[in-house]
């Protein structure tokens, strides 16, 4: 079995901004001691920002903007995690490998797969990879929502049969989580909508919040891959989730996201998360439309398509939009944009997008 576990930025930081190295530890022995069991761990690990802090509180010059100071903390931050990281797993006598990486490395297919090589090695030498983003160089426009998002990617690029998001709430909740009235969402079915119960406000250190997480996870959930979102600051909480990552009941407070029954091509995995690298965009008809969301399988051919906006090239990312103007998917187009305009509503062409590299959300 494989896992990818998301540690959050409210699980390593206490109040003051500070990293919980208690905290820190306690989750280090737990995921070692899943690794005697036999599963095998990815760990997506936010804190270099609350390491970099306290580490420089003393010493910051007052006049840094937001982005100076999230790229000099992470700088600093992300030497002084990782290290504290590796003291920890040594002790385990665990090897552990960082992994920095960005939004902009999973927009070619090239660079996926470099970095799904990359962890694969690691893994089958015995590494523990440790990923998280590089905030030292990401650009804000490019940069993950927040590193749900990684944890997301991940889990889906390595093939993971389970990912778990540790916050600082036991799970997604019918309400406000501290209103006695509000009840914990043990399971979520494949495909369910939940956003009604989703609040939109962020807490503490971390950029991104619930709905975040709701989201990544019900992606993640339909390519295949059970999500656990689960309350990381409980005592033994991976051990108390362990049953849950073969679909088994846990006492554990958490919300399970079901994984649906089908499968998702590599490919399919690494478009259905690059919505964000979209170069442009096609419009179909409503016969084609219709056809590519039917039953059947099918490609996207010049003839049903109306429009187009934006500038691509072969090989590209593009959304896709059906006749009422809803984007409905995103997929990898074989022509360019100045292809597509000379081949809009012609016969007996090859398809613009080929269903294998075609994702409908």
């Amino acid at each position: 079995m494989r896992i990818t576990v998301k540690i959050g930025s409210n699980v390593l930081t206490r109040t003051d901004g500070s990293l919980d190295v208690t905290r820190m530890s306690a989750l280090v022995d737990q995921v070692a001691a899943l690794r005697k069991q036999g599963i095998e761990v990815l760990m997506v690990s936010s804190g270099a920002m609350a390491s970099g802090r306290s580490e420089l509180k003393d010493m910051v010059n007052g006049k840094m903007d937001a982005v100076d100071q999230r790229q000099l903390f992470s700088a600093v931050g992300q030497a002084k995690l990782i290290n504290r990281y590796y003291e920890m797993f040594r002790d385990h006598g665990i090897p552990v490998g960082q992994v920095l990486t960005m939004k902009e490395n999973f927009g070619t297919r090239r660079h996926y797969l470099n970095q799904r090589n990359c962890i694969s090695v690691m893994l089958d030498n015995g590494v523990l990879p440790i990923i998280n983003e590089n905030d030292t160089i990401s650009v804000t426009e490019l940069m993950f929502t927040d590193n749900d998002e990684l944890s997301g990617l991940i889990a889906t690029m390595m093939d993971c049969d389970a990912l778990v998001i540790l916050s600082n709430i036991d799970g997604v909740f019918t309400g406000n989580p501290n209103d006695p009235n509000s009840a914990l969402i043990n399971q979520v079915e494949p495909g369910k909508d939940i956003s009604e119960y989703i609040s939109t406000v962020k807490s503490g250190f971390g950029r991104g919040g619930m709905q975040t997480k709701s989201n990544i996870a019900r992606k993640v959930a339909m390519e295949g891959i059970r999500v656990i979102i689960a309350n990381g600051k409980r005592e033994n909480i991976l051990m108390q989730l362990t049953p849950a990552f073969n679909g088994e009941k846990t006492n554990c407070p958490c919300t399970v996201f079901l994984p649906a029954d089908n499968e998702v091509s590599s490919v399919k995995k690494w478009i259905a998360h690059s919505e964000g690298f979209s170069k442009g965009a096609i419009f179909l008809n409503k016969g084609a439309s219709e056809k590519i969301q039917g039953e059947q399988a099918a490609s996207i051919l010049p003839v049903g398509i109306t429009h187009y906006e934006g500038h691509f090239e072969t090989h590209d990312i593009i959304s896709i939009f059906d006749y009422n103007g809803h984007k409905i998917g995103v997929g990898r187009t074989d022509y360019s944009s100045e292809e597509v305009r000379m081949a809009i509503g012609k016969r007996d062409m090859k398809p613009v997008v080929h269903y294998d590299f075609l994702y409908l959300e």
